[in-house]
């Protein structure tokens, strides 16, 4: 359900990999926070998503600087980089390709030659994905998952590494599509932006209004990026984490046999086996980011949040409580790792 990367045989231990990964990550930090002030949390989250192989989506009020963030983080990683600003009248074509007819102006001879779309990039930034309906925003489905394209009966491949990084506006509703569950499913995280402080708001307003932005230097390229999400993938999973995150995940479902009362009263939908995979998957990256060759439970309980958040639909009865997902994920957490302490 999970896409693996491409096997990647290049020269360099594990080891010789991931100390390469901490480094770069550091050094991509440090790029990106010459244009985008705090934020940390959220770019931490960013990377995690892309050393996972996984797409993120970001809400938050205009003006946080969400396409700034995407954009800048294309250019540290030296990756082609495209923005699509999604409005009603977007049709799947746009987004993906289409066939048009060339003309031969020696021979007239004509053939169906496939244009391709702005998906056809590395990073994707897709703009307040949730103003176009969903036909459109289907589009998207096969690539996130298959990291391809099927136009004209022909299936094209898309450039390695590949992501998505849509945005969503939580503010106006007006005119917008929330989108589909199973589109949902396939971001990775759902990641919440928030204002920034007064001082790191103070700090924004002399960067932007003082002089130019400082220039952003690429620091890593696709092929790297490639071989660290390979690594990623063989850090060492303890068995009692990898319990965590399956019984963390399946508490969440009000249809299990052994589901909690208030599970019941306050969760419609929960997460299905995609959410344990990701959170195993972003679990790993995290270690490796924080210095660690295998996987602890803060790792898993850290990023449990937005994995979970687009992945549970809470039931009438917990809104009209004023209960949010969030509340519900931070109450799965805490019962989860209590159970777990006692455990050992």
């Amino acid at each position: 359900m999970v896409t693996p990367p491409p096997k990647d045989d290049s020269a360099g231990s594990d080891v010789e990999v991931a100390e390469a990964l901490i480094q770069s990550v550091s050094q991509v930090k440090e790029q990106v926070g010459r244009i985008v002030v705090g934020q940390g949390e959220v770019i931490e989250q960013l990377l995690i998503a892309i050393l996972a192989r996984g797409h993120c989506l970001l809400e938050g009020v205009p003006g946080l600087a969400k396409t700034l963030m995407v954009r800048t983080l294309a250019s540290s990683m030296n990756l082609d980089f495209r923005r699509i600003q999604f409005t009603p009248d977007l049709m799947p074509g746009d987004i993906t390709g289409t066939d048009i007819i060339q003309e031969d102006h020696e021979t007239g001879h004509r053939e169906m030659l496939f244009r391709p779309g702005p998906v056809f990039t590395q990073m994707l930034l897709a703009d307040e994905i949730n103003r176009t309906p969903p036909k459109t925003q289907a589009a998207l489905l096969e690539a996130m998952q298959e990291h391809e394209v099927t136009a004209g009966g022909k299936t094209y491949a898309l450039k390695e590494p590949f992501f998505v990084l849509a945005t969503q506006n939580p503010i106006e509703q007006e005119g917008t599509y929330p989108l589909p569950e199973a589109q949902r499913d396939r971001f990775l995280f759902h990641v919440v932006v928030g204002y920034p402080s007064r001082d790191q708001e103070a700090e924004i307003v002399e960067r932007t209004t003082s002089g130019d932005l400082a220039d952003v230097q690429p620091v890593v390229s696709g092929e790297d990026i490639c071989r660290f999400q390979s690594v990623v993938r063989r850090v060492p999973l303890p068995e009692h984490v990898k319990n965590w995150v399956i019984d963390a995940v399946r508490s969440a479902r009000p249809n299990e046999a052994d589901a909690k009362d208030w599970v019941k009263e306050w969760i419609q939908w929960g997460p299905g086996p995609r959410a344990s995979q990701q959170l195993v998957l972003a679990s790993k990256a995290r270690a490796l980011l924080h210095g660690r060759t295998h996987v602890t439970l803060e790792d898993a309980q850290a990023l449990a949040l937005p994995v979970l958040r687009h992945r549970i639909v809470p039931t009438f009865s917990a809104e009209a409580d004023g209960i949010s997902v969030e509340d519900l994920v931070g109450r799965l957490v805490a019962e989860q790792s209590t159970g777990a302490a006692s455990v050992l």
